[in-house]
């Protein structure tokens, strides 16, 4: 991975609990978040308690490297925003500005603790081959990576990548089912497909987080 191709965007733990229908019992299970990029989920989370290893390929960097991307990208990325507001709700965050600035807040939260954060919580690895034992985890999060870049990620990947998810963890849920553009992936079924004849449990349930329109429903896998 080369840092100046990467576009970091991190979201919050009230995000999270939204995007994958977490209980309060949940934040006490030991949890992986896939492709946490700079979220600042493993931050509040373990803040409070809670036993989270964050995987991503951006970990190979160190904090204050990870922070300069964030800053040089920070209005380009606002800047596709405001072009297409369209395609967004704003019913909760009510404009761009608000949404740039719990971006900001989340982000650097994250670069706060991946500073001093202790060894193992945050690993740099990537989909599809994750360096933990089978079942390591009780819930595996996997956000804004698969199924929103079926353009970029092929069929296969996806299959291999939710396979390997469901080794490391006992449940898997995976948020947002659209692509970039609002519309269903064309992977979603043949995942399901993939899953249902292994003989693991599948379910589609409603999110309730719905900023990107479409964006309103999360995959549960379990064994």
């Amino acid at each position: 991975m080369q840092l100046d191709q990467v576009v970091p965007w991190g979201r919050s733990l009230a995000e999270y609990r939204e995007m994958f229908d977490l209980s309060e019992d949940d934040k006490h299970r030991r949890i992986l978040g896939c492709a946490d990029g700079p979220a600042s989920f493993n931050a509040e989370l373990s803040f409070m308690g809670g036993n989270v290893v964050s995987v991503d390929p951006i970990y190979q960097f160190s904090a204050d490297e990870i922070y300069q991307r964030v800053l040089a990208v920070f209005k380009q990325v606002m800047d596709e925003v405001e072009a297409n507001k369209a395609q967004f709700n704003w019913d909760v965050i009510p404009n761009t500005d608000r949404l740039g600035e719990m971006r900001l807040a989340a982000m650097e939260s994250f670069v706060a603790d991946y500073r001093n954060a202790q060894p193992g919580r945050y690993v740099a690895a990537s989909l599809p081959a994750l360096p933990f034992d089978d079942n390591y985890f009780e819930i595996a999060l996997c956000s804004h990576y698969l199924f929103l870049y079926s353009d970029k990620v092929d069929l296969a990947t996806h299959v291999a990548s939710v396979n390997e998810l469901c080794r490391v963890a006992q449940e898997v849920r995976i948020y947002p089912l659209v692509d970039l553009n609002g519309q269903p992936s064309p992977h979603v079924q043949a995942v399901i497909d993939d899953q249902t004849a292994q003989g693991r449990k599948v379910k589609l349930l409603d999110s309730d987080y719905h900023f990107q329109k479409g964006a309103d429903q999360l995959l549960v896998i379990s064994q």
